[in-house]
């Protein structure tokens, strides 16, 4: 099996998901029981700064693994770079 950027925080990152799905059912909740729309929306921005620090923490262990030649990225430095960028415009774009 191959080793990705995340492969040695594995566990720690499924317990971060497991956290977030967690908080959106929170969200989810809230939406059923008609509470006040500026608690959703908080709760919403709450869940969306985990997404963010999640995926930040996924790109710095592509930049520090797989880029570095350990994981399946292209073997151009331009396409790696590309890659890379178009990730970050990706996670920005939100």
């Amino acid at each position: 099996m191959p080793t990705r950027g995340y492969t040695a925080s594995k566990d720690q990152l499924l317990k971060r998901l497991a956290r977030l799905e967690g908080q959106v059912r929170g969200v989810s909740k809230m939406v059923e029981e008609d509470r006040y729309c500026i608690d959703v929306v908080t709760q919403v921005n709450a869940v969306q700064a985990a997404l963010d620090k999640i995926s930040l923490g996924l790109l710095d262990g592509h930049a520090r693994h797989c880029m570095q030649g350990e994981g399946s990225a292209p073997t151009d430095p331009d396409q790696r770079v590309d890659e890379l960028m178009g990730a970050v415009g990706r996670l920005l774009r939100h």
